[in-house]
């Protein structure tokens, strides 16, 4: 680093390890799993604070009869449905996460200066509605670290993560894209 900016050398090792991310787990690599199977009181809750008063989510005997033959959640509940429960004691010292994360694997970009994250946007592929009872698991892997790009927010690293959902049977319930942008800060 000369004068606070990364040589080419260094921007190079940086690529070369952003690269080798893709395909990888952004943690253990074991699957997380729901600490509840779907359960109609939290979809209850979600769509009450949602205002998302669908039939399919909350009347029994319209579910029944529609094509999902039962009640079922909304499909962007499938998040939700894997979160670990929240830890507050020691949220402070964590920076307000409210769970407890393993090693980090993109510590060494925040080692470089990109300390800015900001959220970009998240996307989801639905296969089909999650059903009540459904055991959901979440595989998440790099899929994408863009080249380094210049935004107004500074210069980084848009990097995108895949979290694929299943049910109890392996079945493929969904998909995720959820990306950040790890920024230099601008000025």
């Amino acid at each position: 680093e000369k004068d606070g900016q990364v040589t080419e050398v260094d921007k190079d090792e940086l690529c070369r390890r952003l690269d080798a991310l893709i395909g990888q787990p952004i943690s253990s690599g074991q699957p997380v799993t729901s600490p509840d199977p779907v359960n109609v009181p939290m979809i209850r809750h979600w769509a009450y604070a949602l205002s998302d008063f669908n039939p399919a989510y909350l009347d029994e005997d319209f579910a029944k009869k529609s094509r999902y033959g039962g009640i079922v959640s909304p499909p962007v509940m499938l998040q939700s449905w894997t979160m670990a429960p929240p830890k507050l004691e020691g949220i402070h010292e964590r920076g307000g996460v409210p769970v407890e994360l393993g090693e980090n694997p993109l510590q060494f970009l925040a080692d470089a200066g990109y300390t800015g994250i900001v959220a970009t946007n998240s996307e989801f592929e639905v296969e089909r509605y999650p059903r009540v009872g459904d055991d959901i698991t979440a595989e998440t892997v790099f899929e994408t670290i863009s080249d380094e790009k210049k935004t107004a927010m500074g210069t980084g690293f848009f990097v995108t993560w895949l979290t694929t959902y299943c049910n109890q049977d392996g079945e493929v319930i969904g998909r995720q894209r959820f990306r950040t942008l790890r920024f230099k800060k601008a000025g």
